[in-house]
């Protein structure tokens, strides 16, 4: 069995960036795909640790913007993957993993808007771009690859139901439909509402999601939102873990806990 967990690190300070780690580190997942990183010294503690612990990871440059990160006890089987013309690379971070059958990871970070056309404009164009990169993959890395992370959008019949998302926000979900991707919790519960993110009113959105190829559907165990994250304040989002009937070698990886440089309370 392989595992993943995706979350969204909401470009953690150092501090907070000290009790994501113990938290991560007390999990079993195999795989992080961490979303909304940063240039700040909390992203940076975070990836030095995993690799100075032995952990593969990955972090397409980010030019100072928010962006994504994969990190994983199982090693790489290649070069990080590459999505040409995706609008900000550093939003993705994509590798192949030494697992049997061979699969690829690709951590996403959708870029969030407000009302201005600037925004708007370029949210549409990073999603057009993604589609356009998913679509132009050789069908034996499309079709057995898990995609994660924060996509920024909702579904269309989303419960309940929230104003002011547009189609291509919507079609993201759609387009990845029609490429034979799964949304792996609507397949384990079908009818089952999942919300990852609470507005302030209290209701809740689904942002957060684990895809998967059509080539690792029946692989899919079991795939639940981990609310603790949120609960414990950790970030505002729900965690996503994903567990697939999967056979991998792991690295031999070291202790990322030195208790003197942790600050739990």
């Amino acid at each position: 069995m392989v595992t993943a967990l995706t979350v969204n690190i909401g470009a953690a300070s150092r501090e907070r960036a000290e009790l994501l780690l113990r938290w991560l580190i007390s999990r079993p997942e195999d795989v992080f795909l961490l979303t909304e990183t940063s240039a700040g010294t909390g992203t940076a503690y975070l990836l030095d640790r995993f690799r100075r612990a032995g952990y593969a990871v990955v972090k397409t440059p980010d030019e100072g913007e928010r962006g994504a990160a994969l990190v994983s006890r199982i090693p790489l089987a290649g070069d990080p993957l590459l999505l040409p013309g995706v609008s900000i690379p550093g939003r993705v971070a994509a590798a192949v993993l030494d697992t049997t059958p061979r699969t690829w990871f690709l951590s996403v970070y959708v870029p969030s808007r407000d009302r201005s056309a600037d925004k708007t404009t370029r949210k549409e164009l990073f999603i057009t771009s993604l589609l356009k990169a998913l679509h132009e993959l050789p069908a034996e890395q499309r079709d057995h690859l898990v995609v994660g992370g924060d996509y920024n959008v909702i579904a269309a019949d989303h419960v309940p139901r929230h104003p002011g998302f547009l189609p291509f926000e919507f079609s993201l979900l759609t387009e990845l439909e029609d490429l034979g991707f799964v949304d792996a919790h609507a397949h384990r519960s079908p009818g089952v509402q999942a919300h990852s993110w609470i507005g302030r009113t209290g209701a809740g959105y689904c942002y957060d999601y684990f895809h998967v190829g059509a080539a690792l559907v029946d692989r899919i165990d079991d795939c639940t939102y981990l609310q603790e994250t949120r609960e414990l304040g950790l970030t505002d989002h729900a965690a996503v873990r994903l567990d697939l009937a999967l056979d991998a070698v792991r690295l031999p990886y070291g202790n990322l806990a030195e208790p003197d440089e942790i600050t739990l309370f």
